[in-house]
This record gives structure tokens, C-alpha cells and sequence, in this order.
């Protein structure tokens, strides 16, 4: 008997350089169509919602289904706005600024900006952040400093970490901002971690972490997984699935025929999967979490559908593995637009105010970046003391480590 030969398969994506993508792969639900069940559902009764697409805002700008019941006052729909804003602008600062050779690295969150920033405003005071590198619109709308974000890109004698760090990877306890990582995943077990404490203590607070698709391949997203169900930590795991991990198609971590949230049903989390450009369901659908989380119902494991608008960092070119123009056809679009365009119809916003927050906020930027780059770029030289690499250790500089820096004549 003849066998046939086994064939080794690779996952490809549907859109390569000089030809469109047919982003039908997504499987997208209309928006209002997926049910909303009560926070105390068992995980197994997720799956529907891990295999579908909770969406708020449909085509038209309207906020419609279950999932509107919970939509965000005026004031946080303009600190969600003011905060976009204001993150891509200053994305598109540091990009240039590391063209300048100002700094040695940047990473974007374009197109991603609802995800973080409306999470974080649907969280409470004392909550803990665990990011990965595309989130510092959590920073941004949390109104930490741009001078110190910036101060800490360009490592300078300002710079808040002392150049321990590379760039873009913050560290703000006093903002709920847990240390980044530059190894993929670790902050998942982390947040677990964090958030089982919280319960052993009887605190009341809980915690988020953020990963992008490429980074659920990795050990310590299902080490996460185990013990967020295990012990039913208060945790939201967040997964920004942006259809790119550098330059691997999400199919490569395991998203092509199955969703990335059906892992969470396998492993005994409540799962959703939703529409990550829409501000709207980010809000309602974090805050449907929270309350799960606070209430002592447990994890929950949501799958964000997105698009990296940009490279995967500036040492990416996007442009070798997918079509140029893919950000402008992706089918759930920009959420800054989007977000505009819903309140331009509820008559809370307008495109002239639109336009002079934009200002506003280029002005801002601009001050703040100026003021951190008199403090020295990498392109200056003037960064951040190698004196202090011998700080911080220890509570008193044990004797050979004075040697050591009066050798360096620091």
C-alpha cells in the first residue's frame, strides 16, 4: 500500500507585499450582535463570545446592543479622546526623533490606542498595570510627565530609570505602572501573581496585563492561564491580537482556524473576544471584567482584534512582508475616527475642537521635548551618569564598589 507523503505546513497571511489582504480570515460578528452575560458566567459558557466578536459601534457611529448599557460618561469619552490624541502625536515625535539618532529605539501603539487607554479608564484607583511596549497611552492618560517619558527615551541626566532601561520601557509604580519587560510574556505570570496577593491580603484592588499576539506562543502566557484559573485570581489578561508579531503572521502563534481567546476556555478562564478599535466596547467590556474580577468571580481572558498601524518598532520595515496600505483597508478601522465620529453624532465634540486638541496637544509635546533634550540625547552624548551604575544596590556602597568608581574617576 502506497502512503502518502506527510507535508509540513506553515501558516501564511492572506496579503503579502503588491497584493491586497482578504481580512476575511477575522471573522467578524455585526456590531450588537453578541449577548452579554452576567459577571458571574462559567468560563465554559464564554465560548460563544471567545469565538465571536463583541462589537459596539457599527457602521453608522451608533452604539448598539447589549453591551451599550455601559458606555462612558461625556467627560471620560473626552479624556479617552484628549488621551489618544495626544499618545500618537507623541509617537510620531519620538519616531522622528530616533530618525535624528536622538535615541536608539522606538515602538508605536498606532492604531492601538483605545485598547490601553480605555481599559485604564474603566479601572480604579490603586489598580496595577502590567504593560507590554505598546502601552504608554496607559501613562499618557494617567497624566504622567511627557519630560520624563522623554527623559528616560533619550537616556539622558534626567532620565528617571538612569539609563538602566532600554527605551520605552517605563517603570511607574506611582501610576500603577509595573516595570516593563523586554522578554515577551513575563508580565502575564506577574499580573497573576499581583493580583493573587491582593486576594490573599484582602485588598480590594485587582490587576491587567497586556500581551500582543506573538507573545502567547510563550510559556509564561500559559503558566499565566494555569494559575489565573487555578486560584481564580482577579486579573484581566489582555491579548492585543494586531494581526502582526514583528514580521510573523498571527497565524504563527496560533490564530489561524481558532481564536486566540478560545485558549482561555481550554484553560478554565472566561473569554471574550472584541473589537479592539472601538473606545466604546474597550470600556464596556473592560469594565464587565472588573467587576467580574472584583466580585470574586474570577479571571477573565480578552483577545483584542486589531491592526499595528506602523512598524513593529523602528528597527521594523513593514513594508518587506505586507502590503503597504493595509492599515487603511483594515475592516474595523481607526479608533481614533471612529471615536470622533460617534461623538461628533452625540454633538459632544466637533472638528474644530478636534483640530485645536490636536494643537494643543503638538504644542505640549513640543515644550516637553525640547525642555528633555536640553538635558542631553543620544545624539548629544550627555546621558545619564555611568557613576550611578553603582547606586542602588546596596543600602551603603560596600567598600570595593568605591574602589571600582574612584578607578573610573566617577
Amino acid at each position: 500500500m502506497t502512503q502518502t507523503p506527510l507535508k509540513f505546513y506553515v501558516p501564511e497571511p492572506s496579503g503579502r507585499p503588491g497584493q491586497e489582504t482578504d481580512f476575511s480570515y477575522l471573522r467578524l460578528q455585526p456590531a450588537g450582535e453578541a449577548r452579554k452575560p452576567p459577571i458571574d458566567i462559567s468560563p465554559y459558557d464564554t465560548r460563544d463570545l471567545a469565538l465571536g466578536l463583541i462589537r459596539v459601534l457599527d457602521d453608522e457611529s451608533n452604539a448598539v446592543g447589549p453591551w451599550a448599557d455601559a458606555l462612558p460618561t461625556d467627560e471620560i469619552l473626552r479624556k479617552g479622546m484628549q488621551a489618544m490624541i495626544k499618545t500618537r502625536i507623541l509617537d510620531a515625535r519620538m519616531v522622528i526623533a530616533q530618525r535624528q539618532k536622538k535615541t536608539s529605539f522606538y515602538m508605536q501603539c498606532l492604531g492601538e490606542e483605545a485598547i490601553c487607554i480605555g481599559q485604564s479608564l474603566a479601572m480604579q484607583p490603586g489598580d496595577m498595570h502590567f504593560p507590554s511596549y505598546r502601552q504608554q497611552g496607559l501613562l499618557v492618560v494617567r497624566d504622567y510627565p511627557l519630560f520624563d517619558m522623554m527623559c528616560q527615551i533619550f537616556s539622558n541626566d534626567k532620565d528617571p530609570l538612569k539609563g538602566r532601561q532600554l527605551p520605552v520601557l517605563y517603570s511607574v509604580p506611582e501610576k500603577d505602572f509595573f516595570t516593563l519587560s523586554g522578554n515577551l510574556g513575563t508580565q502575564m505570570p506577574q499580573a497573576v501573581g499581583w493580583a493573587m496577593a491582593s486576594a490573599i491580603k484582602g485588598d480590594t484592588r485587582i490587576s491587567a496585563a497586556w500581551v500582543g499576539d506573538g507573545a502567547t506562543a510563550e510559556s509564561d502566557y500559559q503558566t499565566a492561564l494555569l494559575f489565573a484559573h487555578v486560584y481564580r485570581a482577579p486579573v484581566i489578561l489582555n491579548v492585543i491580537n494586531n494581526q502582526w508579531a514583528i514580521s510573523t503572521f498571527q497565524g504563527v502563534a496560533g490564530g489561524e482556524g481558532i481564536t486566540l481567546a478560545a485558549r482561555g476556555i481550554g484553560s478554565g478562564v472566561a473569554s471574550l473576544r472584541a473589537d479592539g478599535n472601538d473606545f466604546l466596547t474597550v470600556y464596556a467590556v473592560s469594565r464587565w471584567a472588573a467587576e467580574r474580577a472584583r466580585n470574586n468571580f474570577g479571571p477573565t481572558l480578552i483577545e483584542w482584534v486589531s491592526y499595528r498601524g506602523g512598524p513593529h518598532s523602528t528597527s521594523d520595515d513593514p513594508s518587506k512582508y505586507r502590503p503597504a496600505d493595509d492599515w487603511s483597508r483594515f475592516p474595523l478601522g481607526d479608533p481614533v475616527t471612529r471615536l470622533k465620529q460617534y461623538m461628533i453624532r452625540r454633538g459632544i465634540w466637533s472638528d474644530d475642537e478636534h483640530h485645536q486638541v490636536q494643537k494643543a496637544c503638538e504644542a505640549e509635546i513640543v515644550a516637553a521635548q525640547k525642555k528633555a533634550e536640553a538635558h542631553g540625547t543620544l545624539a548629544t552624548g550627555r546621558t545619564s551618569s555611568v557613576a550611578t551604575m553603582f547606586e542602588d544596590v546596596f543600602k551603603e556602597m560596600p567598600v570595593h564598589l568605591r574602589h571600582q568608581r574612584q578607578e573610573l574617576g566617577v
